[in-house]
């Protein structure tokens, strides 16, 4: 692994750590993921095979990446404290987390060090096509699970600031 790659990785799992403490809903809290996931996908994310079987391996690990990005965004704790949404992820949203980013990591490293032919094997035995496949589809289920996690997140913010607590407020008379 290179340096840019340990560092993009690392910065990936350093998210949600970041959000054991509880902070504010906003705009840093999707653009630094984002932004780290668009980071790498300008870099690794050349094509998208599509011969083969390779988009039946890309779409399982998109598919992976989406469950992880859900759960993660299901199990971080989203409450409203006045005028803000505060998030802090559970215990369980960052396990979720550190297997979708260190299964991205671990398979790196074991490629990189003697389980190559394993994956050419394998590969060869599934009929897909290239390693720019497997490059795919473990980009995209990042991408993929950061972006679903956040959705799920910005969803379940705005239904505390559009939720009938918000609804009684905004009524004619009524006291904040």
């Amino acid at each position: 692994m290179t340096t840019t790659e340990w560092i993009t990785d690392i910065a990936l799992l350093l998210v949600v750590f970041r959000q054991l403490r509880e902070d504010r809903l906003d705009l840093k809290t999707f653009l630094i993921p984002l932004g780290i996931v668009a980071f790498v996908a300008h870099s690794y994310l050349h094509s998208v095979p599509t011969g083969g079987n390779d988009l039946v391996l890309i779409g399982t690990l998109v598919g992976v990446g989406a469950a992880l990005g859900i759960a993660g965004g299901v199990y971080t704790r989203v409450r409203r404290a006045g005028e803000h949404v505060l998030i802090k992820a559970g215990a369980v949203s960052a396990i979720l987390w550190v297997l979708g980013m260190g299964a991205r990591m671990g398979f790196q490293l074991w490629t990189g060090h003697g389980g190559a032919d394993d994956v050419a094997r394998f590969s060869l035995a599934h009929d897909i096509t290239s390693t720019q496949a497997w490059v795919a589809a473990f980009v995209l289920m990042a991408l993929t699970e950061v972006v679903t996690r956040l959705a799920t997140i910005f969803v379940r913010g705005r239904m505390l600031t559009t939720g009938p607590a918000t609804a009684a407020t905004h009524r004619v008379g009524a006291r904040p």
